[in-house]
């Protein structure tokens, strides 16, 4: 296999299990940084793991007292990759969505506090990340979208979490429509609470987590744990058999192929929408 993406060998000590993460400290905080421009940041299962583990370094280390999550370029995080052609084991979407649930409820459960600078495009996972931080500062220039649906998946997940945090109605209209919010609507929604421009995204991310950590650790904690019931659980049984389903063996398929699904009616189809 050859490839843009297996030109970038993991360096000697690459702790997050892939080339496309990269863990910084910056004084007290840790910044992890999805840095795979060739695939516009997609995420592969290694990298959803990475995630995780940052976020699981961070509570584990005493000197660090956050994290804070974002991207490269003009992309934050567009989801999971479908395009294959990955170098770590990229096989199918039901491996991969068993494993990208785990950064989302480690993001959830973390102990200290979890800080997303949205520096650009934020779908799929990447906007279930920027829902499920203790704050997420996007820029300007950011877009939110869940296209899960359009792909055949019943991404349960998001059906729990999206009416909690936008409310029932608007949740309905991005998750069944698939339609791309831009910073201000996001943030005139609840998506969001913070928009500033594009060159201060990673500033104003450290000037909140200075924020979150003047707060004392043990009741903070137990505020977000009362936050986190909020939430609620959600159905993964039924996620699950989505994933084993043929909509979703055929929303890969389109996607890989440009093309509508089959399930749209031949009046409404257009590239338009992939």
């Amino acid at each position: 296999m050859t490839g843009p993406d297996l030109d970038r060998r993991p360096p000697e000590g690459d702790w997050l299990g892939t080339p496309f993460l990269r863990f910084e400290r910056q004084g007290p905080i840790g910044v992890v940084t999805v840095d795979r421009p060739e695939r516009r940041n997609a995420l592969t299962p290694a990298m959803y793991f990475g995630i995780r583990y940052a976020v699981d370094h961070v509570n584990r280390t005493p000197e660090l007292a956050g994290l804070i999550v974002t991207g490269v370029d003009d992309v934050f995080i567009p989801g999971g990759d479908l395009g294959g052609g990955t170098d770590d084991g990229w096989a199918d979407l039901p491996t991969l969505l068993a494993m990208d649930n785990t950064p989302f409820d480690t993001i959830r459960h973390s102990a200290k506090p979890v800080v997303s600078a949205v520096n650009g495009i934020a779908q799929g996972g990447g906007m279930m990340i920027a829902m499920v931080s203790d704050v997420a500062v996007a820029s300007d220039r950011a877009t939110f979208r869940c296209p899960e649906l359009l792909r055949g998946i019943a991404d349960t997940n998001y059906a729990q979490i999206l009416p909690r945090q936008v409310g029932p109605a608007r949740a309905r209209d991005l998750l069944l429509t698939g339609r791309t919010l831009d910073a201000a609507e996001a943030l005139e929604w609840g998506l969001i609470t913070r928009v500033v421009p594009h060159g201060d995204v990673l500033e104003a991310a450290h000037s909140v987590m200075r924020d979150l950590c003047q707060a004392a650790p043990d009741a903070r904690l137990a505020c977000k744990r009362v936050m986190d019931d909020y939430y609620g659980a959600y159905d993964r049984m039924s996620m699950d058999a989505s994933l084993r389903g043929p909509e979703m063996v055929e929303g890969y398929r389109a996607f890989k192929e440009g093309r509508a699904p089959g399930w749209v009616p031949e009046a409404f189809r257009s590239d338009e929408r992939l």
